[in-house]
């Protein structure tokens, strides 16, 4: 007994320092963009390197808003995401629709919106273009925004999530007189609070990284992302390392803080959706 025991203790030894290794290797890039965001542009590149800035200075961040338009850039994803929360309830009503309601070719309109998912971005791009174009909305924030409003993966993971709500309970709702906008906002959201927050994790990414569908349909540089922004200031300033790794750094920075606050909801949801 006592050998099994010690035996367990030398395995867990040995994968917990694994799991620490890997993550130390794992995090080594993000120390260091951190850390050269907060250097001056000769000592980036000193040899031997510097983890902790000799010299720390903000710079390479006064520089992204003073030298580039990175406010504007920053305004712009903004919107973006703030549109793709909207999208994202209109996302969670389909999945409602899908889940709760009765209608003729339900079953069939679904596995339409199934079909969706298995064609690759860059293929719908030209034709959403084409038809952006036609209605005179490319090169407007309309036109960055408008596609990203409907996401088939998004209403199959609220459609999935909210087929686990029992229907007699929003069916005793109705009953009581409840109408259905009611029921939708004051029953299902608080019990799909899960699955919408995985999604609104999802959805914060996803806008906060937008880059090729911008970089299509707006050739004003007033309409850029910060993607966008990041890629020009790799162009522009390409020699200037401590500027772009300020650049990489705001880009990065509150998407692993996000994350890290909210990673036990992603699990939580996938799970209870029916995803393995």
């Amino acid at each position: 007994m006592a050998a099994t025991t010690k035996k367990s203790k030398i395995e867990n030894a040995v994968v917990i320092f694994f799991l620490i290794a890997g993550g130390v290797l794992v995090s080594i890039p993000f120390i260091w963009m951190i850390s050269s965001s907060f250097k001056p542009e000769s000592e980036v590149l000193a040899i031997p390197p510097t983890i902790i800035p000799d010299n720390p200075t903000f710079d390479n961040y006064i520089n992204l808003f003073t030298k580039m338009n990175f406010l504007i850039y920053l305004k712009n994803t903004i919107i973006i995401v703030f549109f793709s929360f909207i999208g994202l309830l209109f996302n969670a009503m389909a999945g409602y629709g899908f889940a709760k309601y009765q209608f003729k070719g339900r079953e069939k309109i679904f596995y339409l919106v199934l079909a969706t998912m298995m064609i690759p971005g860059q293929v719908t791009m030209i034709p959403v273009y084409l038809l952006l174009n036609s209605m005179g909305l490319t090169n407007t924030m309309t036109g960055i925004v408008l596609p990203g409003l409907a996401v088939a993966f998004s209403i199959f993971l609220f459609r999935q999530f909210m087929t686990t709500i029992p229907t007699d309970l929003i069916e005793a709702a109705r009953l009581d007189g409840a109408g259905e906008f009611y029921i939708f906002f004051r029953l299902v959201i608080p019990i799909a609070k899960p699955i919408f927050a995985v999604q609104g994790i999802l959805t914060f990414i996803a806008g906060w990284n937008s880059f090729l569908w911008p970089l299509i349909i707006a050739n004003d540089e007033s309409l850029y992302t910060l993607s966008v922004g990041l890629s020009l200031l790799q162009g522009q300033y390409a020699n200037n390392f401590a500027l772009q790794m300020a650049g990489a750094a705001f880009m990065v920075v509150p998407i692993i803080i996000i994350f890290s606050f909210f990673q036990k909801y992603i699990v939580e949801g996938f799970t209870m959706s029916g995803i393995k």
